[in-house]
């Protein structure tokens, strides 16, 4: 049985990581049949619409499986070693769901064609990008993907969490895997009116994901994560 749920930690990671490299296609716009840099003459009120429930439908189930009154009410059925594996595998799939579905959308905002600019942008977007991925390896990059969870039943050690620590850009900033995404969301050649809708509903899901993931650090943590918050900033350094 440990054998069976150290697999299905390490299927949900790949899936997981498979999903992530289709959500760089998807939104650079290269790759892949689906991505936002696509426009339509058709695409209205009806998709607009269908977007922002996607981006709901991801909003909620990203949001509600986080929370401890959730995984509290789901224990019985989701032991602990199996719940982080499990939020990590539906979020894929709920992501995945979202760019599958995703309605092409009429417009452009904007289109950097310049070669220069175009470069520059181009390179804040791989920067955005690596700074998501480095972040998750400056916390706990297998325990934030259930990966730890797995392996410690694997091998029956019990469970300790992660030791909060401020590591180089945490030292900084406290949400660098979130200043990453926003970089790469925002900061493309081509922002068409449909990126603009997925950009818009994602930052405002992140606001909001971090105003919550701050409560309980504060409440996991306890005072020395309320000495952090004032000595650093959430996202920008000296800014915000």
């Amino acid at each position: 049985m440990r054998a069976v749920v150290m697999l299905y930690g390490v299927m949900s990671y790949l899936l997981f990581f498979a999903v992530f490299l289709y959500l760089i296609a998807f939104v650079g716009g290269f790759y892949v049949p689906i991505h936002l840099s696509i426009t339509t003459e058709g695409g209205g009120t009806l998709a607009l619409v269908i977007n922002i429930m996607l981006l709901l439908l991801w909003g909620v189930q990203h949001s509600v499986m986080a929370r401890d009154w959730y995984k509290k009410a789901i224990e019985t059925v989701i032991p602990h070693h199996l719940e982080r594996s499990t939020y990590v595998l539906v979020s894929t799939i709920t992501l995945a769901v979202v760019m599958v579905l995703w309605q092409p959308m009429s417009g452009e905002i904007w289109r950097i064609e310049e070669g220069a600019l175009q470069v520059v942008v181009w390179g804040l977007f791989a920067l955005g990008w690596t700074i998501t991925l480095i972040s998750t390896f400056l916390t706990d990059h297998f325990d934030l993907f259930g990966l730890r969870h797995s392996w410690l039943h694997f091998v029956e050690k019990t469970y300790t969490d992660v030791r909060f620590t401020e590591r180089w850009i945490y030292s900084w900033i406290r949400h660098p895997m979130m200043l990453g995404l926003l970089i790469s969301f925002w900061l493309v050649p081509v922002m068409t009116v449909g990126h603009l809708v997925f950009s818009i509903g994602m930052s405002l899901y992140i606001f909001i994901g971090i105003h919550f993931e701050e409560q309980a650090l504060v409440k996991a943590v306890g005072e020395s994560y309320s000495h952090y918050q004032k000595r650093t900033s959430k996202i920008i350094p000296k800014i915000y």
